[in-house]
């Protein structure tokens, strides 16, 4: 399945637009002018420096959030999932809460709550969660918008024990004024959302299919390409693609999650276990 695949419909809802009530995409289509934007986009030259490896303690780390103190807040995939508070200068592990999201790939925090992206779900469809960061006690919950299967997940036959294919966000970050934004690989968007109701304010289009972490810069939007392994500067207000940081995907760590402190990217890798920052 590939970019230009058509975008599947089931039960009568329009995939791809965040409505109330439930909305099932499939692969969805990445127009050729943003691709042909992508791929001509002008590259930022960086550096991958390795900080830090956190496994064992933290097995898969698949998106970060900068702590208003400066430590760091690691969502760990691992289910069901942890997020570990880390000393951001030495990667050594303060604290750890449990939460109750499955197959985690998104972490914020905003209104003194963690929204966490709960990928997948035991049951239902795939959610996001507003968390209490003292004791990971879920306080609220709502269906992710966008959220459907997609890639490979449309032609795999699951085996026993494995959870359902439908996949819900990825990367979200606080916006501030009550909102935050979410990348929904499913639904081809990034989504400004609502933060206490969960609906959606409005979209711009992504990059990619495969959207990872994001991060917010003025009015710039920086979200992941995993499949690429590239990082796009994107226009907050229409989602237009200013220019990208291009990883080597056979030596440096894979890109999950993405934060930004002082000016610097910082991503994390889910498969190895590396906290990577970028100068």
């Amino acid at each position: 399945m590939g970019e230009f695949s058509r975008r599947t419909m089931l039960a009568g809802t329009a995939a791809g637009i965040a409505m109330p009530g439930s909305v099932f995409a499939a692969d969805p289509i990445i127009p050729a002018a943003t691709i042909a934007a992508r791929k001509n986009a002008t590259v930022i030259p960086k550096k991958v420096n390795k900080l830090y490896n956190l496994k064992p303690q933290v097995d898969q780390p698949n998106d970060m959030q900068f702590a208003p103190n400066g430590d760091l807040w690691i969502l760990d995939q691992k289910d069901p999932n942890k997020v570990f508070t880390i000393n951001a200068k030495t990667g050594a592990v303060l604290a750890s809460v449990q939460t109750e999201s499955i197959h985690g790939s998104g972490i914020t925090y905003g209104d003194g709550a963690w929204f966490i992206t709960s990928t997948k779900v035991l049951s239902g469809n795939p959610s996001t969660l507003k968390v209490d960061p003292k004791t990971g006690k879920t306080l609220k919950k709502w269906e992710t918008p966008g959220w459907g299967i997609y890639g490979t997940y449309v032609t795999r036959v699951p085996k026993p024990g494995d959870l359902p294919p439908e996949s819900g966000g990825h990367g979200v970050k606080w916006a501030g004024n009550g909102q935050y934004w979410l990348a929904t690989p499913a639904g081809g968007k990034l989504y400004l959302i609502n933060a206490e109701t969960g609906t959606v304010a409005r979209s711009i289009q992504a990059p990619t299919v495969r959207t990872h972490g994001i991060a917010l810069e003025g009015d710039h939007i920086w979200c992941v390409g995993a499949d690429e392994a590239e990082i796009y500067k994107l226009q907050i207000t229409d989602g237009a693609i200013v220019a990208k940081i291009v990883l080597d995907k056979a030596n440096d760590p894979s890109i999950h999650g993405l934060d930004i402190k002082g000016g610097v990217l910082w991503y994390c890798d889910a498969n190895k276990g590396w906290i990577c920052n970028l100068t």
